[in-house]
C-alpha cells in the first residue's frame, strides 16, 4: 500500500498512448502511472474513450487500484462548464470526494506561425487547456479545500522562451500560468497547494511533433544537459506525486521546471 491508498486524484488528458517504440509516450498516463503506485483512486478524462479504457484496463491489472475513465471534451463547440462539472459530479460519486487535481490536457497546431494560425486553431489550445484547467479548478475547488488538497497544473517552456510556431500553445500555457498564481494566492488559506511543472518529456505528441515540423522541433527543443528527455512516469509522474505528498509542502504557486534528469528548479 502507498501513502496515496484511498485518496482520488483527477487527471486530465490521461489516455494511453504510445511512442514509436511501443513505450508509454503520453505524460497523463505517465502521472496515473506513479499515482497507481502509491495506491490513490484515479478519475482520468480526456477525448478519446477508447485511449481511457486502455488505461483503465492495464493501471487496474498491473496496480490493483480503481480506476475511473470519463470522456469530456473541452472545445469551442461544448457547454464546457457543464462538461467539466458531470465529470467531476461522477468521480465525486465513484470515490466521495478528490484530493488531487491535475490539468494536463491540452491540444494545439504547434508548428503554425501566428500569422498562418487561424482562429479555430487558436480556440483549439485555449479551450482544451486553459478553459479546461479554468473550469476543472473551480468544479472541484469545495472537495479541494475540504481535503487540504492539491492542484498541479502544467504550463510550458514555450511560453517561458516564446518558442518559433507555438503562439496559440503559448498563451495557452502561460494564462495556465497566471491562473494558477492567482489559485495559489487565493486558496492557500484554505490549505490547498497549487502549483505549476513546465516539463521536457518525450512524448507522442513531441514525437509527432518532430517528424511533421522538424525545422521547427530543432529550433525549439534542446537536448537538456543530461543527455535525455524527461520520462513521463519517472520523472514526471513521480514529482506529481511528490508535490500531493501530506508532508511536502512547497512554495504555493511557484513554477517548477522539470528538465531531463535534472530534477526540480524553481
Amino acid at each position: 500500500m502507498g501513502f496515496l491508498t484511498g485518496k482520488t486524484v483527477l487527471i486530465t488528458g490521461a489516455g494511453r498512448a504510445t511512442l514509436s517504440d511501443g513505450s508509454c509516450g503520453s505524460i497523463g498516463y505517465g502521472i496515473a502511472t506513479a499515482y497507481a503506485k502509491e495506491g490513490a483512486n484515479i478519475v482520468i478524462t480526456g477525448r478519446n474513450l477508447k485511449k481511457l479504457e486502455d488505461a483503465k484496463e492495464e493501471l487496474e491489472r498491473l496496480y490493483g487500484v480503481k480506476v475511473l475513465p470519463i470522456q469530456a471534451d473541452v472545445s469551442a463547440e461544448s457547454d464546457n462548464e457543464a462538461v467539466v462539472n458531470a465529470a467531476v459530479e461522477k468521480a465525486v460519486a465513484e470515490f466521495g470526494g478528490i484530493d488531487v487535481l491535475i490539468n494536463n490536457a491540452q491540444a494545439s497546431a504547434s508548428g503554425v506561425t501566428l500569422a498562418d494560425h487561424t482562429t479555430e486553431q487558436f480556440n483549439l489550445a485555449l479551450y482544451s487547456g486553459l478553459y479546461a484547467a479554468f473550469y476543472y479548478m473551480k468544479a472541484c475547488y469545495p472537495y479541494l479545500k475540504a481535503a487540504k488538497g492539491s492542484v498541479i497544473n502544467f504550463a510550458s517552456g514555450a511560453g517561458l522562451f516564446g518558442n518559433f510556431g507555438q503562439c496559440a500553445y503559448a498563451a495557452a500555457k502561460e494564462g495556465i500560468r497566471g491562473l494558477s498564481r492567482v489559485a495559489a494566492t487565493e486558496w492557500g488559506p484554505d490549505g490547498i497547494n497549487v502549483n505549476v511543472i513546465c516539463p521536457l518529456a518525450w512524448t507522442a505528441q513531441l514525437e509527432n511533433w518532430a517528424n511533421a515540423y522538424p525545422e521547427a522541433f530543432k529550433a525549439n527543443v534542446k537536448m537538456p544537459p543530461m543527455g535525455h528527455y524527461g520520462n513521463v512516469e519517472t520523472e514526471i509522474g513521480r514529482v506529481c506525486v511528490q508535490l500531493a505528498h501530506p508532508d511536502f509542502k512547497y512554495l504555493t504557486g511557484e513554477t517548477l521546471t522539470l528538465e531531463g534528469g535534472m530534477g526540480l528548479r524553481p
